[in-house]
C-alpha cells in the first residue's frame, strides 16, 4: 500500500469517527506505522500536522451543526470532543473569525476546511538523493532555542528570522570552545505531535559537560543511526526549494521504499562552508531512522 493510501485510510476514519475522540496513536495504528513517523507523513503529504487537521473537520462539523440545527452551542462542543466550551469558542473564533453565536446570527455556511481524501501536491524538483546511512556517536550541543510550531504555517516565519537575528547578530561567537568551526546545526526536537509544537536549536557541538552561558542552552543527544542526504548544488536563490524538495523526497519516495521509519527523536540540518558564496549551495540533512516494525 502507497503511503498516499495509507494516509487517505486515515482521512476516512478521520470523517467516520469526528464526534469521537481521536488520537494521533489510533491513526497511526490506521496507517500502519509507527505514532511519530506517520505525524511526518501526514505533515508532508497534507500541509499541516494531523492533529490540527482534526481539530479543523471537527470545527467543519460543528460549523455545519450551527447553520443546519438549533443545537445548543455547549451541546455541539460536547459531542465533538470539547471538555470546556471557552476552548471550543476560542478555536472556533480562531478558524472562522466569529463566535459560534455569532456564526449562527450570521446565518453563513463556510467551506469544508480541507476536505475528505485531500492531498496537497508534493513540492518536487532537484536530483532523487541516494542519502549515507551512518550511525553517530552521541554528541553535545550549545545554542540558542525556539519553540515554535508548524500550525498554519508558523515555523516557517519563525526559524527563518531565528536565522536571522543568530547571523546578523554573530551569535556563533558567543558560543563556547565549539569543536568544529563553521559547522552549524538547525536541530527539530522535542516534538509534540498533538500540537504541532516542537523546539528549533542553533547550535554548534562541543565537549560533554561544557558549561552554556547564560540566555544559551546545553543539549546531549544519543547515539542512533542515520539517513544522510545531501541536498543538491543549487544558487542562493533556489537554495531554500532544494532544502524543502529534499526532504519531502525523503518522506514521499525514499522511506516508502526504504524499509525504514523516522525514529521521532530529533533531525537536524548541517550548515558548513558549503553555504558559503551564491552558487554551489549545500546542507546535510541527518534523520534518524529504525527499521520499519510489521504489522500483524
Amino acid at each position: 500500500m502507497t503511503y498516499e493510501q495509507c494516509v487517505l485510510n486515515t482521512i476516512d476514519y478521520i470523517e467516520d469517527h469526528l464526534h469521537d475522540s481521536i488520537t494521533l496513536e489510533q491513526l497511526a495504528e490506521v496507517a500502519c506505522f509507527s505514532p511519530f513517523h506517520y505525524h511526518r507523513v501526514f505533515q508532508t503529504l497534507v500541509g499541516e500536522s494531523v492533529m490540527e487537521y482534526v481539530r479543523k473537520r471537527k470545527l467543519t462539523a460543528a460549523a455545519q451543526r450551527l447553520f443546519y440545527t438549533n443545537d445548543k452551542v455547549i451541546d455541539i462542543a460536547f459531542d465533538l470532543g470539547f471538555q470546556y466550551t471557552e476552548s471550543f469558542n476560542r478555536s472556533f473564533k480562531k478558524v472562522y473569525g466569529l463566535s459560534p453565536k455569532e456564526y449562527r446570527s450570521a446565518n453563513m455556511l463556510c467551506g469544508p476546511l480541507r476536505g475528505k481524501a485531500y492531498l496537497q501536491k508534493p513540492v518536487t524538483g532537484g536530483n532523487k538523493v541516494k542519502p549515507t546511512l551512518i550511525t553517530k556517536d552521541a554528541f553535545h550541543i550549545i545554542g540558542y532555542e525556539l519553540r515554535t510550531k508548524n500550525v498554519d504555517g508558523q515555523n516557517n516565519k519563525d526559524i527563518p528570522a531565528f536565522w536571522t537575528h543568530y547571523l546578523k547578530n554573530q551569535l556563533s561567537t558567543k558560543i563556547p570552545k565549539p569543536l568544529y568551526k563553521n559547522k552549524e546545526l538547525g536541530i527539530c526536537t522535542d516534538f509534540t505531535p498533538s500540537t504541532g509544537e516542537f523546539t528549533y536549536i542553533i547550535g554548534m557541538e562541543v565537549q560533554e559537560d561544557t558549561a552554556a552561558p547564560e540566555g544559551l542552552t546545553y543539549r546531549s543527544f544519543p547515539k542512533i543511526d542515520y539517513a544522510v542526504f545531501t541536498t543538491p548544488k543549487s544558487s542562493e536563490d533556489d537554495f531554500t526549494f532544494s532544502i524543502q524538495s529534499t526532504w519531502n523526497y525523503v518522506f514521499t519516495e525514499w522511506f516508502p521504499q526504504s524499509g525504514y521509519e523516522h525514529y521521532g527523536s530529533m533531525e537536524f540540518e548541517l550548515y558548513d562552508e558549503r553555504c558559503f558564496g551564491k552558487t554551489d549551495k549545500q546542507i546535510d540533512l541527518y534523520i534518524p531512522i529504525q527499521k520499519k516494525l510489521s504489522k500483524a
